[in-house]
């Protein structure tokens, strides 16, 4: 099959489009016979190199994926050929406790697709049944093979983590990014206000467009003192995934007894914290790192229904995944990027 892949870290030139072997299928397995590819900053990491991530080479890197079944194994009764799917990124043992409570990113074997396995930037990939879910008829396929993982992070973030209810002032970072877009729709699904922040004026535009009610464009302006205009209490929940750079503003904008809920940190690690502000203010500092499948089925329906939605921002075929790295690197997008495959 053709696939891109990785044979080291590095920049997007390591990055090769060739033939690599097609997988086999176990009992419990299902192949998947690729359309569409999703590109997550996960995909620049992998491939720049993470401390602690052994792969074994060639590696395929892409965690969301859609298409249709090309060959279920002997023991799957919920899936035939030719079904359109969408593939879910996050593997677990589904048997221990964690699991069982729907907290399989808290499980010891958690794995993602394209991070610890070989992912969906390939004409197939192979899951256990359980990653595989029926692909709503009126979704197209590039928003199918796009949404999966973003999706489930921000609805864990916000609705599991910082439990975000009606009237909420939440402050949602990066509006263009895939997460971010989503985290944006969620918020305000649930009744919340949203203000978002962008680099970029034509990002905010978008933003709006998915519900935000207020935008703030930091290339301009301190987000904090904008802020502060909107809200002298505070902001009661932030969606966080830039880091470093904001994190010392991003506390001293909560309300007391406010939430920060962090699924990563683009432009850093080493954020400096005053604990003084988070005991004294009872703050609460929440990470977060994908979801559970079991949230999936009603984040398809809300999908299905139109009140949620994968903004797709570009497509690029398969032999044009570098540029599409390249691209997602400078921040080019405003929603989704993906691969035709």
């Amino acid at each position: 099959m053709r696939a891109a892949f990785l044979n080291k870290h590095g920049g997007p030139d390591v990055i090769e489009v060739g033939d690599v072997p097609t997988p086999g299928v176990s009992q419990s397995d299902v192949l998947v016979r690729l359309k569409v590819g999703g590109l997550n900053h996960l995909d620049l990491w992998v491939r720049r190199g993470i401390p602690g991530l052994k792969l074994a080479f060639p590696h395929i890197l892409g965690g969301d994926g859609a298409g249709t079944v090309a060959r279920v194994g002997s023991e799957v009764r919920d899936f035939k050929e030719g079904d359109e799917v969408i593939v879910h990124p996050g593997l677990s043992c589904l048997r221990c406790e964690v699991c069982l409570l729907g907290w399989e990113s808290l499980c010891p074997q958690y794995r993602i697709l394209g991070e610890h396995m070989n992912g969906t930037h390939a004409e197939f990939v192979c899951v256990p049944a359980a990653n595989i879910f029926m692909k709503p008829k009126s979704m197209p396929f590039p928003e199918a093979g796009t949404g999966g993982l973003v999706f489930t992070t921000a609805w864990q973030m916000l609705v599991r983590r910082a439990r975000v209810r009606p009237g909420d002032l939440v402050l949602v970072h990066g509006a263009g990014s895939g997460v971010s877009h989503a985290a944006i729709q969620i918020a305000v699904l649930f009744g919340a206000e949203v203000i978002a922040t962008s680099t970029k004026r034509e990002k905010l535009a978008v933003a709006k467009r998915l519900g935000a009610k207020h935008t703030i464009c930091t290339s301009e302006v301190a987000f904090d003192d904008e802020v502060r205009k909107l809200s002298k209490r505070g902001v009661d929940i932030i969606v966080d995934h830039i880091g470093q750079i904001f994190w010392e503003k991003n506390l001293k904008v909560l309300r007391w007894g406010g939430t920060l809920v962090t699924c990563g940190a683009t432009s850093g690690w080493e954020a400096k914290t005053d604990l003084r502000q988070v005991f004294y203010r009872q703050i609460s500092l929440l990470g977060s790192t994908m979801g559970s499948k079991g949230d999936f089925p009603r984040i398809l329906r809300l999908l299905e229904t139109g009140k949620l939605r994968v903004l797709v921002g570009k497509l690029f075929s398969l032999p044009q995944c570098r540029d599409a790295h390249v691209f997602l690197e400078e921040g080019g997008q405003a929603g989704k990027v993906g691969l035709n495959i």
